[in-house]
């Protein structure tokens, strides 16, 4: 044989045996976690030990995108590899009495492996609806067991919310209050309101239970693992609070980064290291409104609710020992090539449905090229004649449309503020992201000059093709509220949500 045919045979036979013995898949998915956060991104202050280890050992990221600045649209192209357009989830994030949720039409990454053999389980946040009797739950969508809080903890009230010591005051205050924090088990509540110290280490227990019952019966298991971590009002266990040199937001993280560690710790005492993928993101940018506890987009534009790079652009890192390489890459990826990868890697058929994600398994276990050399950034509140904000092709950025946030407030930059209005920009401002990352120096700010004259018209000519082939779904959020929705463990008890306690 050739060298070529050597290397081709290697190749192959290496795949063979990766499919032969599917993979256990652990996707740890973070909350409001800005780029600058992990001690592995640049941070100063942040102890993160085990993701830094993680990134160490495994492959980071410079350059990855979430779809969504808010929590539910992300989720929701995290888990179908489809943008939230098609899915319905926009604009904006469900709410406990939403009527709406996440359709059960669509195939999630737990529907897709459970058909190939994989035990599913979820804990955390859903953040995908609730609906009537349960409707959209996980276990509605592949995952066979699940706990947690089906929104986010700061749809509250949380006005429970203690730290330790017991009966101090936590690290913030809620801003609504449709009924108190439920913890599911399946699709029956356990606790009501939330216990929060307790909250992480119940989630630790149930997860580590799952994994050692997933290798004692030798079947491949699918674990998402949706922190609340980092969300304003943050708050930790015993264990971590007071621990950090970066205050309360710093104890939150460094809670965050010890769930990371007794993960791992699970899949090396089973003996599994060698034949389990663990993803570590998250799902928007950091809220710079909260100021010191709201996350640090760090050398990026803006934060969360905004298109600039501090509301998508994520930490990722992926490690598999013996498979990944250790190292850096600033090729291209998103959330949506999650479930393709993992696809690929599984042996399991992809959904027949139209998805907007791209198989990054030879960038993993090969370092080869992605496949993905396009993103498309969304607002919270999608608007189908306009369509997307900003497109980025290789290493630059165009901006069809500038908006701020109320999310984004405080930072010393006033585009980020709620008071920068939605601006059309033609021409668009335009970026180049390898050499201006903070998005500071319009290349497009007098004048198209020549040599950028085909770049500019490449983008928008994939910018009209893009707008041509994206269909929208009905928007699962704009069906709106019914307050019977709300969930209770004493459903004939008044007045709610006090009464709602067990």
């Amino acid at each position: 044989m050739t060298p070529c045919t050597l290397l081709i045979f290697g190749c192959l036979l290496h795949l063979a045996v990766v499919l032969s013995c599917p993979p256990n898949i652990i996707l740890i998915f973070a909350d409001d976690l800005g780029y600058g956060d992990l001690g592995c991104y640049g941070h100063p202050t942040s102890r993160t030990p085990n993701l830094d280890v993680m990134a160490a050992r495994g492959l980071r990221f410079t350059d990855f995108y979430t779809t969504g600045a808010v929590c539910s649209p992300s989720r929701s192209s995290l888990l179908t590899g489809r943008f939230q357009t098609r899915t319905g989830v926009y604009p904006g994030v469900f709410f406990p009495s939403s009527v709406g949720g996440l359709p059960l039409s669509e195939v999630t990454i737990a529907e897709m492996l459970q058909s190939q053999g994989y035990v599913t389980a979820m804990a955390g946040k859903w953040h995908l609806g609730l609906g009537a009797n349960g409707t959209f739950l996980p276990t509605r969508q592949g995952f066979q067991h699940y706990l947690g809080v089906p929104y986010s903890h700061d749809q509250g009230p949380c006005q429970n919310l203690t730290c330790f010591p017991p009966n101090t005051q936590c690290y913030g205050t809620c801003d609504l209050g449709e009924t108190l924090l439920p913890v599911f088990l399946d699709e029956k509540i356990l606790q009501q309101p939330v216990n929060f110290t307790e909250l992480v280490p119940l989630y630790e227990q149930f997860s580590k239970k799952f994994i050692r019952k997933s290798v004692s019966q030798k079947k491949p298991f699918f674990l998402y693992y949706a922190s609340h971590h980092t969300h304003y009002p943050q708050f930790a266990s015993a264990r971590y609070t007071g621990h950090s040199r970066r205050g309360k937001y710093g104890d939150a993280l460094l809670e965050l980064d010890g769930t990371v560690g007794e993960l791992a710790k699970s899949v090396w005492e089973m003996g599994i290291q060698d034949n389990t993928l663990i993803i570590f993101t998250s799902d928007n940018g950091p809220e710079t409104m909260r100021k010191e506890r709201g996350g640090s987009s760090g050398h990026l534009k803006c934060g969360k609710s905004t298109t600039y790079e501090g509301g998508l652009r994520e930490p990722a890192i992926m490690y598999w020992e013996g498979k990944i390489k250790p190292g850096v890459t600033s090729e291209l990826a998103s959330t949506l090539d999650i479930l393709p990868t993992v696809a690929s890697l599984a042996g399991a058929p992809l959904p027949k449905v139209t998805l907007d994600g791209y198989d990054l398994s030879k960038l993993l276990l090969n370092g080869e090229k992605s496949p993905r050399s396009n993103f498309y950034y969304y607002p919270p509140s999608i608007d189908p004649t306009r369509g997307i904000h900003a497109l980025r092709m290789g290493k630059y950025k165009a901006h069809f449309y500038t908006q701020g946030a109320f999310h984004s407030e405080t930072t010393p930059d006033p585009d980020c503020h709620i008071t920068a209005l939605l601006t059309e920009r033609n021409p668009p401002l335009l970026f180049d992201l390898d050499t201006d990352p903070a998005e500071n120096y319009n290349l497009l700010e007098r004048f198209i000059p020549k040599e950028l004259e085909p770049i500019v018209n490449a983008i928008q000519n994939e910018r009209e093709r893009f707008l041509q082939n994206m269909t929208y779904a009905e928007s699962e959020i704009n069906k709106g509220k019914d307050p019977s929705l709300r969930p209770c463990c004493n459903p004939a008890c008044t007045p709610k949500p006090k009464c709602c306690r067990c």
